[in-house]
């Protein structure tokens, strides 16, 4: 299993904006990915977090699942988003995280089982926001792994 170091390296060299964000890996495992991110950079107009950055966040615990997951089994899979929505219920104040799931845990043999055969598959994945106990929004997302293209 990749630890949160790892995975906090990684992002941070491959999404830069992870950094400028102050993206912080908290948890890293195969049932969720939990990062943090603080208000100052990622603030708006209003003194709270701008939308963009609090959906960058839940985007990257949502990636970073399936990226976690694939690491074991499939360690050169490319993995791209194909939609994504996100749900705002309150402002964010301060300080907030993002916490990836699968919405359907049984859809992973599935994804698992179209990747051998079709060398892609497309996989949802969700994602809450939380900032001081509670719940501030979410995340429903499709991702594509993709294969290396047979020579």
């Amino acid at each position: 299993m990749l630890s949160v170091s790892a995975l906090q390296q990684f992002l941070h060299d491959h999404f830069p904006l992870s950094t400028t964000m102050g993206v912080e890996v908290l948890a890293a495992t195969a049932d969720g990915v939990t990062l943090a991110a603080p208000l100052e950079p990622n603030i708006n107009h209003r003194d709270t977090v701008f939308g963009g950055s609090a959906s960058a966040v839940a985007i990257l615990s949502a990636w970073g699942l399936l990226y976690v997951r694939l690491r074991e089994e499939f360690p050169n899979a490319s993995i791209v988003i194909q939609r994504n929505t996100m749900s705002y219920q309150r402002p964010i104040p301060s300080a907030f995280t993002a916490s990836s799931f699968l919405p359907d845990p049984a859809g992973w043999d599935r994804f698992t089982n179209a990747f051998r055969r079709k060398n892609r598959a497309r996989l949802s994945i969700g994602s809450l926001l939380y900032c001081n106990g509670e719940q501030v929004g979410e995340l429903d997302a499709a991702f594509v792994a993709l294969g290396l293209e047979p020579a």
